[in-house]
């Protein structure tokens, strides 16, 4: 008995597997069968791109529909906010290393004053942060930026500081002060190429002339801490933060790298990101002249 060589026609499931679905599948499958040879081909055809176009205007609109979204979050917490009540959300974004400002009490303390904000964190590189505040993904973020780069925007100056070496316990090196020409020999261990944290340190190196071995680079100052520890290299943090690890030797540096870190926020802040502003403003000097848009 000789087997058929063709296989038996299933629309049906021809239909499901190209569109994905099976109400589109039952409505091609409907036409499909009134409709034979070739031109259900181009019926098919037409109905896809059909489909397509409904998608690509759909996406298309996503965008007006978020703003217009945004807009009414932002007139009710404005409204809330004449009435002495801040409300709405709060999206915060800080490099790993803050040390101007205790953030996790900054961030207890202004949920106790506002407890109908909803309050998140995102912790990533300066550059990350700058980019994310200006899509109005984040309300404010805490940078830290070699001395020259200033962001665009509004911001505030809220310290300067210096960078020192970190090494593990048992390193061969006991000074507890040098220079960045001593330690050109050492491997270290640095953030990536391009990141505001690696150009603090590249700059204070080209200033002294002085090339290093930079076999370890890393996403986070964590992982940073986690390579030193295991004897891998020599690291470079924050003199303000470097006592988060008591376990690592210190080295202060005479030629020292520094950095800038910086409060930004939007040119037009909500309600809850004024307050929060206010909030870090007080805990400090309160705004002054270091305050600017540009």
């Amino acid at each position: 008995m000789t087997m058929p060589t063709t296989r038996p026609r299933c629309p049906g499931a021809a239909s499901v597997a190209a569109y994905g679905t099976t109400t589109c599948a039952a409505t091609d499958v409907s036409a499909v069968s009134a409709v034979p040879g070739h031109k259900h081909r181009a019926a098919r055809r037409e109905r896809r791109h059909q489909q397509e176009h409904r998608r690509g205007a759909g996406e298309a609109f996503l965008p007006a529909a978020r703003e217009c979204l945004e807009a009414a979050d932002r007139a009710r917490a404005e409204v809330a906010a004449a009435g002495g009540q801040i409300v709405g959300r709060l999206a915060v974004g800080a490099i790993p290393t803050v040390t101007a400002i205790d953030l996790p009490i900054a961030l207890c303390d202004y949920r106790h004053r506002h407890p109908s904000v909803h309050i998140t964190l995102t912790s990533a590189g300066s550059e990350v942060l700058i980019e994310r505040v200006r899509r109005g993904e984040i309300d404010v973020a805490f940078l830290g930026l070699p001395p020259h780069m200033e962001p665009k925007g509004v911001r505030s100056r809220l310290a300067g500081g210096e960078l020192v070496a970190v090494v593990a316990p048992d390193h061969h090196r006991t000074e507890r002060e040098t220079d960045l020409r001593s330690l050109a020999d050492e491997p270290f261990i640095d953030f990536r190429v391009g990141a505001a944290g690696r150009a603090q340190s590249d700059e204070a190196f080209a200033a002294a002339g002085v090339r290093r071995e930079m076999p370890f680079e890393v996403p986070s100052a964590d992982f940073m801490v986690d390579l030193v520890r295991q004897g891998l290299g020599v690291g470079m943090l924050p003199a303000a933060y470097a006592p988060r690890s008591p376990d690592l030797r210190v080295i202060r540096l005479r030629d020292a790298p520094t950095r800038v870190e910086h409060l930004i926020w939007d040119d037009r802040p909500s309600p809850a990101a004024t307050a929060f502003i206010e909030l870090i403003h007080a805990g400090r000097d309160g705004p002054g002249a270091d305050e600017r848009q540009g």
